[in-house]
């Protein structure tokens, strides 16, 4: 490259010079003259010239133009929607936490004082256990709770929620103990019906765990629809019941006559919850007189 010599450079600083002064006169004339003079409208013409190739450019431009920008409204709804489930997830767990708590302080609020409610078996010390296992089948035959030998627990004892009889202990450990629930296919519970006295057994109805079978009622016997059902607590010829009396079972809901059969049978739905119940109580002692078995047939 050439190098650049004194004369070069003054001639390039009088070219600038040049033109500074001149876009000063064309500035001056400009802003000078009114809308109509001639350097407006040289304005104006290169302005229309120019129009399409501004349209063009702008419309070649703006895929890229609004790709950018989409691009940021991307990013930035990413980063809203994270924080927007990382919320919803914390209001959820909030929300099943707090279900869970008012559900389980409900069921504990039924079980409060319940044997000494009125009529409820007098003598027994209630063990409050919690259900920490399902029977795997849709027939609710069983439940595992957290309670065993160690807490006083032993198998034959009755088992109850605040709504009324579920089942009883049929085996245990030292620390859990499995329950067999009334719609457990192995199931008899000698019942009375309240106030009139009649008696019977109930046992599951196959297939409907909220529909139990009142039979072997004596003919004759006056059963009415809305009847309650407790345990008997006393033995008869035919099975034996050494459940404490009184211990709520359920109430009727219809009752089968059949002139020709000896005994009626009745339907039964139960107070208790079997799908439900999250909390129990083992009725560890018996009222004074009674054996400490289970009355099943």
């Amino acid at each position: 490259m050439p190098p650049v010599t004194s004369r070069a450079v003054r001639r390039r600083r009088a070219t600038l010079a040049v033109l500074v002064g001149v876009s000063l006169v064309l500035l001056t004339a400009y802003f000078g003259e009114s809308a109509g003079g001639a350097l407006h409208a040289i304005q104006r013409g290169a302005q229309e010239a120019l129009a399409p190739i501004e349209t063009g450019v702008n419309r070649a431009l703006k895929p890229f133009r609004d790709l950018v920008g989409w691009t940021g409204d991307v990013v930035t709804a990413k980063g809203d929607n994270k924080k927007l489930k990382s919320e919803v997830r914390q209001l959820r767990q909030q929300l099943a936490q707090d279900a869970t708590g008012a559900r389980d302080a409900e069921q504990l609020r039924g079980l409060v004082g319940l044997p000494r409610h009125e009529g409820y078996p007098q003598g027994v010390d209630p063990v409050t256990a919690r259900v920490i296992a399902r029977s795997p089948t849709v027939w609710y035959s069983t439940v595992t709770i957290d309670k065993g030998r160690n807490d006083g627990i032993k198998e034959e004892q009755p088992v109850v929620t605040g709504d009324g009889f579920v089942g009883k202990i049929e085996s245990v450990t030292g620390g859990t103990a499995t329950v067999t629930l009334i719609t457990d296919s192995s199931s008899a519970v000698s019942a009375q019906v309240m106030p009139n006295g009649a008696t019977g057994v109930v046992k599951p109805q196959v297939g409907d765990p909220n529909d139990l079978l009142l039979e072997f009622i004596r003919k004759g016997a006056k059963v009415t629809k809305g009847a309650v059902l407790v345990t008997s607590g006393f033995t008869s010829s035919r099975f034996e019941s050494l459940f404490p009396r009184g211990i709520p079972i359920g109430k009727v809901t219809r009752v089968n006559a059949d002139e020709l059969a000896l005994y009626q049978r009745a339907h039964i739905q139960p107070f208790a919850d079997l799908r439900r119940m999250d909390y129990v109580q083992v009725l560890t002692s018996k009222p004074s007189g009674q054996q400490a078995k289970v009355g099943v047939p």
